[in-house]
């Protein structure tokens, strides 16, 4: 098959959610969809060393909300707020809506954002650092941050020379092909003075199983066992029929029937 799928694109709706959620007609789908392109080129172009590994867009019928996953969550924010506040004013002005919130997200493990790494290792590249020594730092940091594997390549004009080439690096497994395996990617372009060199980042960060039934159903037994071992000193420090009411009533609860309750038995003699 070769690696010329994206993939996020080929696990969307399997392992991915998608980046942008709202539903539109037929006319509207195209404006909608040239918008979200702006406002994502407009946040990189305006923020460029924000590290904003993705840009979520959420429309309803009259308001719009983006959330900007972000390392640095200081630069995005701005002064009191100032840059945020200038963000929702050039969307507002995109969209047309009046009702737009912006928030920054920060990102709790940069080392396992594979956007972030590309964006470094371009970064560094830019810098005149060896991209040798760029790629092998972004796998070492992937690696210590707990990723599973990591697959790093670089293509262009590397160290200046005349003819475009293209180097990688990989440590552990990146199984590309398995759709419950949980690959990251990214994808940044190192603007140089002798061309521009593309920096692709994959990350493995293991398998995304479905819950199954069976498992769902332990669970919840052993939840059930739990409440009755919680329930079961406070029922023995009284009567006898308070705890055999409790464990009818967990029952009741349990199994959303109604049992017969036996009334409790007499000590009196019959009568003759």
């Amino acid at each position: 098959m070769g690696q010329k799928i994206n993939p996020y694109g080929f696990r969307l709706g399997i392992t991915t959610d998608w980046k942008a959620k709202w539903f539109a007609e037929k006319k509207q789908y195209r404006t909608y969809l040239h918008e979200d392109l702006a406002i994502r080129e407009y946040i990189k172009k305006e923020l460029p060393h924000g590290m904003i590994s993705r840009v979520e867009i959420e429309r309803t019928r009259d308001r719009v909300r983006v959330d900007i996953h972000t390392a640095r969550p200081g630069i995005v924010i701005g002064r009191r707020g100032a840059e945020v506040e200038h963000l929702k004013q050039q969307i507002q002005k995109m969209t047309g809506t009046s009702e737009v919130r912006v928030d920054a997200l920060e990102v709790q493990q940069p080392g396992l954002e594979a956007q972030l790494l590309s964006q470094a290792i371009a970064e560094q590249i830019a810098g005149r650092i060896s991209f040798r020594r760029a790629m092998r730092r972004a796998v070492q940091d992937a690696m210590r941050a707990g990723a599973l594997g990591v697959k790093v390549q670089c293509s262009g004009r590397l160290a200046g020379a005349e003819m475009a080439r293209r180097e990688a690096y990989r440590e552990g497994r990146v199984p590309l092909t398995t759709l419950r395996a949980d690959v990251d990617y990214g994808f940044f372009e190192s603007k140089t003075k002798y061309g521009r060199i593309g920096c692709k980042v994959w990350i493995y960060k293991g398998e995304i199983l479905p819950q199954r039934e069976e498992e769902r159903i332990r669970k919840a037994a052993q939840e059930r066992v739990r409440r009755r071992a919680r329930r079961r000193p406070a029922a023995e420090e009284g009567a006898p029929e308070a705890q055999a009411t409790a464990e009818v009533v967990e029952e009741t609860q349990d199994n959303g029937s109604t049992p017969a309750v036996e009334s409790p038995p007499t000590n009196q003699a019959p009568k003759e």
